[in-house]
């Protein structure tokens, strides 16, 4: 866990549902019902409101999520620690805390997940080329969080850890469109 620091109130608040989690032998559990709710904010323009508006009251977010969680049947740790980051006014930081928790997760597996932007979806015979490619280079198992924005034109972009490579077409023309200011 040494390799994945956290920080500021959401690593806090992530750092101590982990360590609860881990104690009670819950972390898939609970990183799965996390993922669930990650999944209802991303579909749910209401929902994602609701999080991150301090119109709300703490009385109101935490009726709203009790009832969101009751249906969604996310129940136990994770549904307690919504429930609480929701009374304690910080549920705007919510989507911050999963992503920590699930940083600390991957850090105990062994995992890495590397950020990939590409111009248009990769077929599963390119998802899984890259990702072992990339699992060959750092030896670990490689997690891919692909997302599709065609202003890249072609190409993709890798960012992993704290190194990123850029080959997308739209970087390759800037630099020749640079190059040739450069001739004149």
């Amino acid at each position: 866990m040494a390799e994945t620091i956290v920080s500021g109130m959401a690593g806090r608040y992530a750092t101590a549902l982990f360590e609860l989690a881990d104690e009670a032998g819950a972390i898939d559990a609970v990183k799965a019902d996390l993922d669930r709710f990650s999944a209802l904010m991303a579909e749910s323009a209401d929902l994602e409101r609701l999080v991150k508006s301090p119109v709300f009251t703490a009385e109101e977010q935490l009726h709203a999520v009790g009832a969101i969680l009751d249906k969604a049947e996310i129940s136990g740790l994770a549904g307690n620690f919504v429930k609480l980051v929701a009374q304690n006014r910080r549920l705007f930081a919510l989507p911050g805390m999963i992503a920590d928790f699930t940083a600390l997760v991957a850090a105990r597996r062994g995992e890495i997940t590397a950020k990939v932007t590409v111009a248009s979806s990769l077929n599963d015979e390119q998802f899984a080329s890259l990702k072992d490619m990339l699992a060959q280079k750092t030896g670990k198992d490689v997690q891919l969080d692909v997302t599709v924005d065609p202003s890249i034109l072609g190409g993709l972009i890798v960012k992993l850890g704290s190194r990123m490579v850029d080959a997308s077409l739209k970087t390759k023309l800037n630099s020749i469109r640079y190059a040739m200011k450069e001739v004149r």
